[in-house]
């Protein structure tokens, strides 16, 4: 069988809150370039994803994918745990 190629985005980033139950708070950080002086500027999202089995803590680096709307402010589902915190 062939692999599907899915248009949804992959981010990576880094969990700040997992207080709710079968969820985490995750912060994305983009690089994006300034268009009047040229530096490269830091923009932070948080993005709520959905973690079924409750394993990410904090500070855990983490990649989502979007999904389909599972709450009110949840878009995104946990892929994998890319690196524990210590």
């Amino acid at each position: 069988m062939e692999e599907q190629k899915s248009n949804r985005r992959v981010l990576t980033g880094v969990v700040v809150s997992d207080k709710a139950d079968k969820t985490i708070v995750v912060m994305v950080e983009t690089l994006v370039k300034h268009p009047l002086f040229k530096k490269y500027i830091r923009r932070r999202n948080k993005f709520m994803a959905h973690d079924p089995q409750n394993d990410c803590g904090v500070g855990d680096t983490v990649s989502i994918i979007e999904h389909r709307p599972l709450s009110a402010r949840k878009r995104w589902h946990l892929v994998k745990i890319m690196e524990k915190a210590v």
